[in-house]
């Protein structure tokens, strides 16, 4: 019974291991079908302008140039205009770029809520590879006021462009990247971020990813590394957006509130803040925005929507055929527990209703090996082990006397009457014998 016991139990185990591997084959599975909605923009109303990516990225340095007097607006001009002239300038190499021109959005819809969220100031921040170039920007007086003719208010003053009032700069070597590990077989190199779940395991209604995993980036700005070999998704974008989340709706957006801890956006406008508060009202017009990369009419594009959707197919009947084996493996699981139990109580009822288990349960019963039955320390049976004679006491000899005297020539002071006493052995044959007195 319990070799069968023993059985049932890896029995039990194994079954349970085989729920847990299809459960993460299945988590895995909804991962993928996941993203393959979110980077081929299935669920989002994609842009049908028409416009080329190229002409949209022209649009979008236009709107940065429109913003007089800010620091992106000139680095755009200078770029536009004197190429040539900056190439070769220590301070203008280290700019990467404006944040609005290094991502993309696969929708119109999403680049301006995204861009909503980050705020004009954010989306005309300078972005530098290192902290070397940033203190090139800009220079001070010995009483701190800024130096004018140095830097980047110097170069904007000898194109006729004065600078006016504070812009962001953000330094790709200061910020602290993504801890979490990447996608590395995707050129995109993708966060893997866990994704916020019900208590039966699936996604909230309405979730349709992250959006630092919705910025597409050329291939230039792919291969631009900080020196730790981080990208501009693992630093910039992760520090700009964090675990923002992106809903169908509104409604679903405040259905998922309790799964949301770095804010949330939806596309029908509505915006959850990280701290807590929420943008209500009407929505205004993005004066600066990401370039659209993808369009609906780009059917000749790898990974198109029917494409997609054929891969999101088999993706669900995949799943669905591991929700068929979980459910088969649970009752199997049921039926090892309910015989695991049933024999751990067959084993228990033998245990203590067999004779070997009412001994365990008992008081031990010590026999002599001399004599069954008798007691071990008895000379005689019945007689008391230490009395010379029945009734006396039990280290005497003789009424009244010492209770070591001894009728033994010799008086020695254990011994007595051979037989009597039960260390007592016969004269000349005691092995506690003592010496005569006149040899001690």
């Amino acid at each position: 019974m319990q070799e069968e016991l023993k059985k049932l139990g890896l029995k039990v185990n194994h079954h349970e291991a085989n729920i847990t591997f299809l459960k993460s084959e299945i988590y895995a599975i909804e991962e993928s079908i996941a993203d393959l909605t979110i980077k081929r923009g299935k669920k989002v109303v994609a842009s049908s302008n028409g416009t080329s990516v190229q002409e949209a990225e022209q649009r979008t340095i236009e709107s940065i140039c429109n913003q007089d007097k800010t620091a992106a607006s000139l680095i755009c001009q200078l770029k536009k205009r004197h190429s040539a002239k900056i190439s070769t300038m220590p301070m203008m190499k280290d700019i990467l770029g404006v944040v609005a021109t290094l991502g993309k959005t696969n929708d119109d819809n999403l680049s301006s809520l995204l861009s909503e969220y980050l705020g004009i100031d954010n989306m005309l921040g300078l972005v530098c590879k290192t902290y070397d170039g940033i203190k090139s920007l800009e220079t001070y007086g010995t009483e701190g006021n800024i130096d004018k003719k140095s830097g980047i208010h110097g170069l904007g003053g000898s194109i006729g462009k004065l600078l006016h009032g504070r812009f962001t700069v953000f330094c790709l070597e200061n910020i602290r990247p993504f801890s979490g590990e990447v996608v590395i077989d995707d050129p995109q190199r993708y966060l893997m971020l866990r994704k916020p779940r019900l208590p039966n395991g699936e996604s909230p209604p309405g979730f349709l990813g992250f959006a630092v995993n919705m910025i597409l980036m050329d291939q230039a700005y792919l291969s631009c590394l900080t020196p730790h070999g981080h990208g501009l998704r693992e630093t910039l974008f992760y520090s700009l957006f964090s675990h923002l989340q992106v809903y169908k709706t509104t409604a679903d957006l405040r259905r998922a509130i309790p799964f949301i801890n770095d804010g949330a956006v939806s596309l029908d406008g509505g915006i959850l803040r990280p701290n807590g508060s929420f943008c209500l009202g009407d929505r205004k017009d993005v004066e600066v925005k990401f370039t659209v990369a993808l369009s609906s009419g780009d059917s000749n594009t790898p990974g198109s929507i029917t494409e997609m959707e054929e891969q999101v197919k088999l993706k669900n009947w995949e799943k669905e055929r591991l929700v068929e084996d979980i459910k088969r493996e649970e009752d199997l699981l049921k039926q090892v527990k309910d015989s695991f139990s049933n024999q751990k109580q067959q084993l228990l009822d033998y245990i203590t209703q067999s004779p070997a288990g009412k001994r365990v349960q008992g008081s031990p019963t010590i026999r002599s090996p001399a004599t069954p039955g008798s007691n071990p320390f008895a000379a005689t049976p019945g007689r008391n082990p230490f009395t010379s004679t029945p009734g006396s006491h039990p280290f005497a000899t003789t009424p009244g006397g010492s209770p070591f005297a001894a009728t033994t020539p010799g008086g020695h002071p254990i011994a007595a009457t051979p037989g009597s006493h039960p260390i007592a052995a016969t004269p000349g044959n005691i092995s506690f014998a003592v010496k005569p007195p006149h040899m001690r």
